[in-house]
């Protein structure tokens, strides 16, 4: 065995040349086949059951998992598993999407026939347009390369980039006709970043009840400083007698009029309070109230209902926590 470094990299740049140039000559042969194949799968009352041997395989189970992540029912079936009982996963009301580069796989071609009778319409992503699986299908889509990236020529390489980026093509148009949109695909990722960030509200990561500091305008500034100090948060809402804020202190203002040199022990909350605080919603995105920190640069957010009451509070160590940000 010899490693030659100079030619590792000469083949690695000529396997994402051969494989670019394959995905990109996929666009001038894109037309009606994949139009019809969108419009079964949209007009599909089941699910897309999505079938291939071997390395077609392998491509086919991320196929389905990307098309079930964005909104369109889908699983996998091995066609050879479907010989020996799971073509019963199948159902009329199904749309089958097949994956051969040949078009002749022994196992695959064996259950078109089946499929056929049941009912269920069938798709094929094939690099043969004269194959027994696209004579079958009612809607074929173009998977056909010049050559494998391998330099035998028969490793698949090119053939299955090809037909994993037809499965992403499909995938994406039928999220954008079923007007897919962020919030849903978040709701199918609740545990990724993406769904803490469009699932996780306001309410959700709060602090809330007694464990909001809180005083009246006329509280002393002694009384102002127990409460920041006993509450952890940094901060102080100033409220009404109707639980509405009217300002804030923060651990920064204290600074800030120490700086100022002022008997504080004759101050009250209302004379040194911030007026106006910002605030948010207690319904609103916990992705909103990190947004809004960074903007006005601040590390604590009052939280109100929908009555503007005072309800919760939260600071970036929250949303941290949370793993918001």
């Amino acid at each position: 065995m010899h490693f030659d470094p100079a030619q590792a990299l000469r083949l690695a740049r000529e396997t994402l040349d051969i494989e670019a140039a394959a995905v990109v000559g996929l666009k001038a042969r894109l037309g009606d086949g994949f139009v019809r194949a969108v419009a079964l799968m949209l007009a599909a009352r089941g699910r897309v059951v999505v079938m291939g041997m071997g390395k077609s395989g392998h491509v086919g189970r991320k196929i389905a998992a990307t098309l079930a992540s964005t909104g369109t029912p889908a699983m996998f079936v091995h066609p050879a598993e479907a010989s020996h009982g799971d073509l019963g996963m199948i159902q009329p009301q199904d749309v089958v999407l097949a994956i051969s580069n040949s078009g002749e796989s022994d196992e695959l071609v064996s259950i078109l026939p089946l499929v056929k009778r049941l009912g269920a319409p069938l798709v094929a992503i094939t690099g043969r347009a004269d194959s027994t699986l696209a004579r079958h299908a009612d809607a074929v889509l173009d998977g056909s390369v010049e050559k494998e990236a391998c330099p035998l020529n028969l490793a698949p390489t090119a053939s299955t980039t090809a037909q994993l980026a037809l499965g992403d093509a499909l995938a994406v148009a039928l999220l954008d006709a079923r007007g897919f949109r962020a919030e849903d695909f978040a709701r199918s990722h609740p545990g990724g970043a993406l769904g803490r960030r469009l699932l996780t509200r306001v309410a959700d990561v709060m602090r809330a009840g007694d464990e909001v500091p809180r005083v009246g305008p006329e509280a002393s500034f002694s009384a102002l400083m127990r409460e920041i100090t006993h509450k952890g948060l940094g901060a102080s809402a100033i409220v009404d007698a109707d639980g509405r804020p009217v300002g804030i202190f923060t651990d920064g203002d204290l600074r800030r009029l120490v700086e100022t040199g002022r008997d504080l022990r004759a101050l009250t909350a209302r004379e040194v309070m911030h007026p106006r605080p910002r605030h948010i919603r207690d319904d609103a995105l916990a992705a909103e109230a990190a947004e809004a920190m960074e903007t006005h640069r601040i590390t604590v957010l009052l939280v109100l209902d929908a009555g503007g009451r005072l309800v919760g509070a939260v600071n970036s160590n929250d949303l941290m926590r949370a793993k918001v940000i």
